[in-house]
């Protein structure tokens, strides 16, 4: 995950591979409760692992139940429907799915059996309104408390005197949640009676009722309905566990790779999405009819999808989205690619999400130079004419940092601006890896890459200083000096005479080289710490005066160059390698000082070291290196000098990123 201020995405031009897909929160959340409540041990499969999901697990275990994990599986062992505690505080984040259901289920207990419960979140999870629900609740003789704003949580769950004297009523034109948290907790006052709920106003979202009422058959629960505007839960329900249950991958996370699909990828090498396919019982799964509708070329089959480009430019829509609310927003960025305006209508549900998400959208999309307008329940976008570099504010919603890396293939509509996504880690909330997920599907042209170049003499702290500016910006990290080590290693091993400057080329050349950040491995084993040994690093600088040998892992270090970004470092990679590159830094600290900084490393790593030999020894590389015939140390003529003797990593880190701030164009 991308815990950083933002990410920038390059230029992006086309897309194709495979996408597996998270667990759909929506399932998860709603299984995790009832696995729960019910009676014996569910094991569940698939499971989503993100912000909302733990949220839900601890406030489980905080209730008493077993959970556990297995593996790749989540073992969960009910509370048959009895509390095992009977006051706690519970911290939910800003997870709908957990607050809506847990809420209706502790208010039924606490009635029923005595308890006292306290439920909050983040800010904005109490701007986000339950009123309707504790309406609902109340009329069965709950007792809640508003501890804040009346309407919104945080609740007091306080007890009460069950009674169900005739049908609860509930609205249904704010949010589907509302029915979905009674319909899971309802069973558990069932006693010898049924219990008949009542929407009132049209029912929005009805997918997700129907996979409440899905997974509630799967629990031993069959719930009748009349239309959509009554339900009845029959008398003396009980939770059985199914012992085991899958949880189908995120329809709504699918949205962004099916638009992927259509915006980028070819007939002959599609984007396949794995865990939804046309079986689904989500609804946002229809997203799908959605992008067919704006040209999209899809293959179905029972457990995924293969998306490609059809018509092109997309074609503008006027759509009712009242049947997918969160895939939806996915068409607000596909819409910057039509022929025409795109009108999303029947999307009220919008303004109590994790924001209010159509203000977000047309505030965004606008930033990159759509025209835009609002309406109360309704968002028409017109795409840009000219697009603008834009910075997207997140609102701290996983749906619009997501919805809006779309917006980084601009270059096929003839443009080429980058798009800084900040707050990329709120993703967490239900795609925690969505951005490594979607790196690894995309393409951009080397030259719209960014790369930073950092380089300079042996112990000038190169290395320390790349790799962090490369963590800090979410960037690919190069360590050039690692590749001519791991060359020389595996020379030694092949039992190559390193005096012959072909037969070690040879072996450069198929080198079978992996970083996996800390780790660099060679032909599946570690060699992290193999090739910091000293003879490795004298081996290296032999051959790295090699023409063949520098010809033969040239096109490995251009291979680094790949979305979002590269920060390179070495002796040559601003000169010769990135000619090219954005930014490039050369260090100028003296061989006094690398000796000093080197001696105090060896030492506190329990070697002994004489310091006037340290500095001789570098100051000798440091004349062979400045004047061998191949790419002699030395900067680049556009390259920024940094002195580093005097500055700590950190400041010298923030030296250069304030560099790199200065040229994008946000």
């Amino acid at each position: 995950m991308y815990a950083i201020p933002f990410l920038d995405l390059p230029p992006l031009r086309a897309a194709s591979g495979t996408v597996r897909l998270p667990g759909s929160k929506s399932i998860s959340n709603r299984v995790l409760l009832l696995a729960g409540l019910s009676e014996g041990t569910t094991r569940i499969h698939d499971l989503l692992d993100s912000d909302d999901t733990r949220v839900m697990i601890e406030a489980l275990r905080t209730l008493g139940c077993e959970v556990r994990r297995e593996g790749g599986e989540c073992v969960v062992t009910g509370l048959g429907g009895r509390l095992h505690t009977r006051e706690a505080s519970l911290f939910l984040g800003n997870a709908g799915t957990a607050m809506r259901p847990l809420a209706a289920a502790l208010s039924l207990l606490a009635a029923r059996e005595g308890g006292r419960f306290e439920v909050s979140g983040v800010a904005r999870m109490h701007e986000r309104p339950i009123g309707d629900l504790v309406d609902a609740l109340s009329q069965i003789g709950c007792d809640i408390e508003y501890l804040g704003q009346e309407g919104y949580p945080p609740l007091r769950l306080a007890g009460g005197v069950l009674r169900v004297d005739g049908p609860i009523r509930v609205r249904g034109d704010v949010s589907s949640q509302f029915l979905t948290a009674l319909l899971l907790a309802l069973p558990l006052a069932s006693g010898g009676r049924e219990i008949a709920v009542e929407v009132q106003g049209e029912l929005i979202s009805k997918p997700y009722v129907e996979i409440t009422l899905n997974l509630l058959r799967r629990f031993g629960i069959e719930v009748a309905r009349d239309g959509w505007q009554r339900f009845v839960v029959p008398a003396d329900s009980r939770y059985r566990s199914p012992g085991e249950i899958h949880v189908e991958g995120d329809a709504s996370s699918a949205s962004y790779f099916v638009a992927l699909g259509a915006l980028a990828a070819t007939e002959a090498a599609p984007v396949r999405i794995e865990g939804v396919g046309e079986g689904s019982i989500q609804g946002d799964i229809r997203f799908v009819e959605a992008a067919e509708a704006m040209g999209a070329r899809v293959r179905r089959g029972p457990n995924w999808l293969e998306v490609s480009r059809g018509a092109w430019p997309l074609r503008a829509i006027d759509l009712d989205c009242n049947h997918i609310p969160d895939a939806a927003m996915t068409l607000a960025v596909m819409a910057l690619y039509a022929d025409g305006p795109c009108t999303l209508r029947n999307i009220a549900s919008w303004r109590v999400k994790e924001t209010d998400r159509i203000a977000a959208m047309a505030i965004e999309c606008a930033k990159l130079g759509a025209q835009v307008e609002e309406g109360a329940d309704w968002l028409r976008i017109a795409p840009p004419q000219h697009w603008k570099p834009a910075a997207i504010h997140t609102y701290d919603d996983h749906r619009v940092a997501m919805c809006f890396s779309l917006a980084a293939f601009n270059p096929l509509v003839g443009q080429r601006v980058p798009v800084r996504i900040l707050d990329p880690k709120c993703v967490a909330k239900t795609f925690p890896d969505y951005f490594e997920t979607f790196f690894a599907v995309v393409q951009a042209e080397a030259a719209d890459v960014p790369v930073i170049t950092i380089d300079g003499p042996t112990a000038s702290g190169k290395g320390t200083l790349a790799s962090r500016v490369a963590a800090a910006l979410g960037y690919h990290y190069l360590d050039s000096g690692a590749l001519y080590r791991s060359a020389a290693l595996a020379a030694l091993h092949a039992h190559v005479d390193l005096a012959d400057e072909d037969a070690v080329a040879a072996v450069a050349a198929q080198l079978p080289l992996r970083f996996d950040p800390p780790r660099i491995l060679l032909a599946g084993e570690d060699i992290t710490d193999r090739i910091r040994h000293e003879e490795i690093g004298l081996a290296a600088s032999r051959i790295s005066a090699y023409p063949a040998v520098r010809r033969a892992l040239h096109a490995l270090q251009l291979s680094f160059r790949r979305p979002p970004g590269l920060v390179a470092d070495g002796r040559d990679m601003g000169t010769v390698v990135f000619p090219d590159a954005a930014l490039k830094v050369f260090l100028t600290a003296p061989a006094a000082t690398r000796a000093e900084r080197r001696h105090k490393q060896l030492i506190s790593q329990g070697f002994s070291a004489n310091i006037d030999y340290l500095r001789q020894d570098l100051e000798a590389r440091d004349e062979r290196d400045r004047n061998r015939a191949t790419a002699p140390l030395k900067p680049a003529e556009d390259a920024r000098s940094l002195d580093n003797s005097a500055l700590s990593i950190e400041a010298s880190v923030q030296q250069v990123l304030a560099w790199w701030q200065a040229r994008r164009p946000f």
